[in-house]
């Protein structure tokens, strides 16, 4: 049994949406919730990412569903140190946000890593999932030195960065760098990630030596399989993606890299809302 319940919280964003806490077995989760009545939709960042970069998309939905994005846990406001960062941790905590904001039988959507942790919603949860959307994700093996690479990566930063400018300057520019740069935090003047490095490596473990194939084979709801240009994702296992589940709807979207949710969130947009049209 999953203990969870709500707690307030008094910060708010700058956009339309409030933000909410659910406790589940005494993690913390921050959720952004944009309100609404229409169908629930749930939003799951990647790796290293937060709630924000799904506010811009989040305002296009909201109108139409009601649109929560959610802080998963080791990223952002939401606990910082988790003592649990299995796959079976990350999907329970979804199953948590939904039943403490009453989100009857979302669409589960998510980019790399939240895509990754919403395919397992759909597939631990047939009765829970309305529609699947996966973003940059599939259910291949990440390779064994995955967790190594991640912490090169990060470990590569010139953190702490002098300031927000220099910060967006780094990861690109544009909306893309913005993104990355919103999820940041200012300690005495510098600016700094809101994860933890080891932390990070940790979440990726799990994949790193295994694949999740039988699970998306099992899938039994609507999905949408969202991929770049430049793709993470390996032209075989997308082969196989749809071999194996033949009725799923894939798109991909020109001009764009792995976090296409930034750089392309119109288009982005309108390809989720095509997908959902028929579930309205």
């Amino acid at each position: 049994m999953i203990e969870a319940q709500l707690f307030s919280l008094r910060e708010f964003s700058d956009m339309a949406g409030i933000d909410r806490g659910v406790l589940r077995d005494g993690v913390r989760l921050v959720c952004r919730d944009w309100g609404g009545s229409g169908i629930p939709v749930v939003l799951l960042h990647g790796l290293a990412g937060h709630i924000g970069e799904w506010d811009h998309l989040a305002e296009k939905l909201s109108p139409r569903y009601r649109v929560v994005a959610v802080d998963q846990r080791g990223h952002g406001r939401s606990e910082r140190h988790p003592p649990e960062v299995t796959r079976a941790a990350f999907v329970e905590d979804i199953v948590a946000v939904a039943d403490q904001l009453e989100l009857e039988r979302p669409v589960v959507v998510g980019q790399s890593m939240g895509g990754h942790a919403a395919m397992l919603v759909a597939a631990a949860h047939p009765d829970l999932v309305r529609a699947l959307v996966m973003i940059e994700a599939g259910p291949g093996i990440a390779g064994s030195d995955a967790p190594s690479k991640i912490g090169a990566w990060l470990d590569s930063w010139p953190t702490p960065f002098p300031n927000r400018e220099a910060a967006v300057e780094y990861f690109g520019g544009g909306a893309l760098g913005r993104g990355w740069a919103d999820g940041l935090e200012e300690r005495d003047g510098k600016w700094w990630p809101r994860f933890e490095r080891d932390v990070m490596a940790a979440v990726i473990a799990e994949i790193a030596d295994r694949s999740y194939w039988p699970e998306w084979a099992g899938i039994s709801c609507p999905v949408l399989v969202v991929l770049a240009q430049s793709s993470f994702i390996s032209a075989p296992d997308v082969d196989r993606m749809l071999r194996d589940r033949p009725e799923t709807v894939a798109v991909s979207v020109p001009g764009t890299g792995h976090d296409l949710h930034l750089q392309q969130p119109d288009s982005l947009h309108a390809a989720i809302s095509d997908f959902l049209a028929p579930l309205v």
